[in-house]
């Protein structure tokens, strides 16, 4: 045996295999555990759909038709760029989504204080 031969195992380690019981009883608790809580969720969830009357949707709160910046921040960069483009901000393209929204928000409170209508 030279000096660079990797050492060779005596004999192959042999696995000992779990009893089918066991196996058995580890599949029924993950049953249990796992996919019965899902199970209950979804129904309760889906039963809370059935009372309801309209959309799917909350109804937005009063500082979210009050404040710009949340409004804002629930548009998408498309929808903030064509509001750039209607309120004529020059170089809206090639600004980020932080920016644009700076832009913006000034745009906005420099034109008017009540800023809801705008947007």
């Amino acid at each position: 045996m030279s000096s660079q031969d990797p050492p060779t195992d005596p004999e192959p380690r042999q696995l000992h295999p779990l009893p089918r019981g066991l196996v058995e009883l580890y599949g029924l608790m993950a049953v249990l555990f796992v996919l019965v809580p899902e199970w209950m969720a979804g129904g309760a969830l889906f039963g809370f759909r059935d009372g309801r009357q309209g959309s799917e949707l909350p109804v937005p709160s009063g500082a979210w038709r009050r404040l710009p910046e949340l409004r804002l921040a629930t548009m998408g960069l498309a929808d903030l760029r064509r509001l750039a483009r209607h309120h004529g901000i020059s170089g809206y393209a090639s600004l980020n989504r932080e920016r644009l929204t700076a832009q913006l928000l000034l745009r906005l409170k420099q034109r008017s204080p009540e800023v809801s209508d705008l947007l």
